[in-house]
């Protein structure tokens, strides 16, 4: 008879992988997130952007729904934060937000890398 620690080992195993995967690869990678992390804060502490939290909850009154992921972008004199989430019935909506205001960005206003 075949225990069931064979297959919580394999288990076990993938997922350590796929955490060893999900992690930055290289020094170059790990700096370049800091950097990210670095112009981030700084835009939050100049006034340039609101602060993820507060743009989260004045979305979620108009597209409620999980938060899979989110970025921070500087598109030209503009910073947007690009949230993904997920709604009830299983359906993603990307969203672009003008980071400095928490307004969605209307597809028109952002060229051809609209919300899809």
């Amino acid at each position: 008879m075949r225990s069931g620690g064979k297959r919580t080992g394999g288990w076990l195993i993938g997922l350590i992988l796929a955490f060893a995967l999900a992690l930055p690869s290289s020094a170059d990678e790990q700096r370049d997130n800091r950097r990210d992390h670095d112009r981030a804060r700084l835009a939050l502490e100049a006034g340039e952007i609101l602060p993820l939290k507060t743009v989260l909850e004045m979305i979620a009154r108009d597209t409620p729904g999980q938060v899979m992921e989110v970025e921070l972008e500087r598109k030209g004199e503009r910073w947007v934060y690009e949230i993904k989430l997920l709604r009830a019935g299983g359906s993603l909506v990307k969203l672009k937000v003008d980071a400095r205001d928490g307004t969605i960005i209307p597809r028109r206003e952002y060229g051809t890398t609209t919300n899809r």
